[in-house]
C-alpha cells in the first residue's frame, strides 16, 4: 500500500511563491507516475501538473510558466514549485500516484484525470491573499 504525504501549504501573499512536497511510504517511487491536483470550494478537481517515470511533465494552461514540478527518486519525494501565486490558485492541492505504463507516455500531453490514479494524499490547503 502507497501511502501519500503532502506538506508546504500555507498563506502567501499575491506574487509569492510556495513549494509543495509530497513524499511517499512505498519502497521505491520510481514506477510510478505523480500528479497534482487541486480543488477550490464549490468546484471540480483540477489536475494542475504531473510527472512520468521517465520524467515526461505537463502543466495545465493556467499555471504554464509559474509551477515547476520535480522528483527526487532517491527521497521518494515530488515537489511543485509554485512562483507568481495568484489568488485563484487558492484552493487544497492534493498529489496522486498510479504505476506508469510501458512505453512512459504519461504526462506528455495531458494530466491522467483523478479517477486513472491509485493512491491519494490527504491534502494541502494553499491560500494566496493579501
Amino acid at each position: 500500500q502507497l501511502q501519500l504525504v503532502e506538506s508546504g501549504g500555507g498563506l502567501v501573499q499575491p506574487g509569492g511563491s510556495l513549494r509543495l512536497s509530497c513524499a511517499a511510504s512505498a519502497i521505491t517511487l520510481d514506477y510510478y507516475t505523480i500528479g497534482w491536483f487541486r480543488q477550490a470550494p464549490g468546484k471540480e478537481r483540477e489536475g494542475v501538473s504531473c510527472i512520468s517515470k521517465l520524467g515526461n511533465t505537463y502543466y495545465t494552461d493556467s499555471v504554464k510558466g509559474r509551477f515547476s514540478i520535480s522528483r527526487d527518486n532517491a527521497k521518494k519525494t515530488v515537489y511543485l514549485q509554485m512562483s507568481s501565486l495568484k489568488p485563484e490558485d487558492t484552493a487544497v492541492y492534493y498529489c496522486a500516484a498510479r504505476p506508469t505504463g510501458w512505453p512512459d507516455k504519461d504526462c506528455s500531453s495531458y494530466v491522467p484525470g483523478p479517477n486513472e490514479y491509485d493512491y491519494w494524499g490527504q491534502g494541502t490547503q494553499v491560500t494566496v491573499s493579501s
